[in-house]
């Protein structure tokens, strides 16, 4: 039976699509498909045979894993991940708090799931995410804690510090997604020092964020209040 040897587990517009690009290309790495299987978030209910079977063709000298950003900002995946892979090994990309909850409001515009105007859509998150996150712990679901928690998914100590919990620090790889695409080669090094797999010639394509020409007209002075409301985050961020 094989289960993942490691997870990338978030941001959601920190980069994954671009790791799992990078991830993809190594032959002793085994990917399952689709990217984002959502089991430990939205499909734990399925059960432990239903994710075992998306690892079933790999081959015995591949490390396997999956992307699903999810997992980060999710109250129960850190607890579940465990339960089920306590000796996994985690991939966290984690970008610009302000560039990062632009790009989630402008993706889900995108998709027709966001009908607020910017401001609107961050005055309106706290009351969408009221009970949020009571109901997941029920075991349901909860539209806007999934596409509507811009500020909230971008204060990322929060979210490592539930992971903190269950996994050591030499499980969890924590990279800028800044980084990745600046420096890919560098970032890819690490990569494969984390995951204890050999190096290998890739294509490192010009990495970008999807969509990003809508945050560039984005005035400075929403730029400067959504820093205001993230102040902790950046600090936390400079001190780690």
């Amino acid at each position: 039976m094989r289960l993942p040897d490691f997870l990338g587990i978030g941001t959601q517009k920190g980069g994954t699509t671009y790791l799992h690009y990078l991830l993809a290309q190594h032959p002793q790495v085994y990917l399952a498909s689709p990217k984002e299987l959502h089991f430990f978030t939205l499909k734990y209910y399925l059960g432990i045979d239903w994710y075992v079977h998306h690892f079933e063709a790999a081959r015995f000298n591949q490390k396997c894993g999956e992307v699903t950003p999810y997992y980060l900002f999710h109250p129960l995946a850190a607890e579940r991940i465990f339960l089920e892979l306590p000796h996994a090994k985690l991939i966290v990309l984690l970008r610009d708090p302000v560039d990062r909850a632009l790009s989630q409001y402008f993706h889900s515009r995108r998709l027709g799931l966001e009908t607020l105007e910017l401001e609107s859509a961050f005055e309106a998150e706290q009351e969408r995410l009221v009970c949020a996150e009571k109901k997941l712990c029920c075991g349901e679901s909860h539209f806007s804690h999934q596409q509507h928690s811009y500020i909230s998914r971008s204060q990322y100590e929060h979210q490592l510090e539930r992971f903190s919990r269950y996994f050591s620090e030499n499980q969890i790889l924590v990279l800028r997604s800044e980084f990745l695409f600046e420096r890919p080669v560098v970032a890819w090094s690490k990569i494969l020092h984390f995951l204890e797999i050999d190096d290998f010639k890739i294509s490192f394509r010009v990495g970008q964020y999807s969509g990003e020409s809508e945050s560039d007209s984005v005035s400075s002075q929403i730029r400067n209040h959504l820093k205001a409301k993230l102040q902790s985050t950046y600090a936390w961020l400079e001190q780690r």
